[in-house]
């Protein structure tokens, strides 16, 4: 029963609602009372929800309030597919559009959780009573790759794959993702290895790039980006690779900044005369401090 599920797994704790609708849930998991937020981003006629599978992160990107919480524990499957729930239970009671897409992009790394999020993908994508009958297409699993091997078994979930990258270049990923133990091309052949064992019409792929004043925004950066997508997409047949440009949402205590509209548009353009597919990732929320990697709870457990 819902109150069930709510009881045993997990509950609302907090709803806040930014100025576009963006509404940032805050999660109470019934275990240990930890709380995890997921957030509902509204469109047109539809929502997009952005869950958790992780109460914090170990990976340490330097840039991202998750990853400075450290990692506290990784979530079941019941415990990632409550966020659901719950925000489908907030969609009907706020009126927001019903959700009809999910991504990975909370707080988490989901290859270090990689076994319950491939499982939750399937419940999600299953129709009927045992599952959420969402499409593949309409669930994305994003990681940011710490091994080679990690796009293989993320890769076998019924999802899109996205990777994050934030650079290209050995040394400056190495410094926005301190934890990166191997060359971004020992990461693209895994990457690669990952698509070509998938379908056709999973094979459409997001790289992914916090874009950061002065830090990898240059006309080099770009450059250098768009020859390393450009030999992902040579070598996988059938790939469709969008490039989603995300500016830096500031976090508290950070040294980083957003970049300009020129260098945000210029880097883009940059992608795009290479014949490289990019967009500009709308920040929503960023004002309930919901936005891409601002989230962050408490590492307190609640009393």
């Amino acid at each position: 029963t819902p109150g069930g599920i709510e009881k045993s797994i997990g509950n609302i704790s907090h709803v806040s609602r930014a100025k576009d609708g963006t509404s940032k849930i805050l999660a109470k998991l019934a275990l240990d009372e930890l709380e995890v937020e997921t957030v509902i981003i509204p469109w047109k006629e539809r929502s997009t929800l952005c869950i958790s599978s992780q109460v914090g992160c170990r990976q340490g990107c330097n840039f991202c309030a998750t990853g400075r919480m450290g990692l506290l524990r990784s979530l079941s499957v019941d415990e990632i597919l409550v966020q659901v729930f719950l925000a489908q239970k907030v969609c009907r009671v706020l009126d927001i559009f019903p959700v009809d897409g999910i991504v990975f992009m909370g707080m988490d790394e989901p290859a270090d959780n990689a076994a319950s999020v491939v499982k939750a993908a399937e419940i999600l994508t299953i129709g009927g009573e045992a599952g959420f009958g969402l499409a593949q297409t309409k669930v994305t699993i994003s990681t940011v790759g710490p091994t080679p091997e990690a796009f293989g078994i993320l890769g076998k979930a019924p999802a899109a794959l996205a990777w994050s990258v934030h650079a290209s270049k050995d040394r400056l990923r190495k410094n926005l993702v301190p934890t990166t133990k191997f060359s971004m091309n020992e990461l693209r052949k895994g990457y690669l290895d990952a698509l070509l064992q998938r379908p056709i019409k999973l094979r459409t792929s997001m790289i992914e790039i916090a874009l950061i004043d002065g830090v990898n925004d240059s006309p080099d950066d770009a450059e250098h980006l768009a020859d390393f997508v450009l030999q992902i997409m040579k070598d996988v047949p059938g790939a469709k690779i969008i490039v989603n440009v995300i500016p830096f949402n500031d976090i508290p205590g950070s040294l980083f900044g957003k970049p300009s509209d020129d260098a945000l548009y210029s880097f883009t353009n940059k992608l795009r005369t290479k014949g490289i597919k990019s967009r500009i990732r709308q920040t929503r929320g960023d004002d309930e401090s919901s936005a891409c990697g601002q989230l962050a709870t408490k590492k307190i457990r609640s009393v």
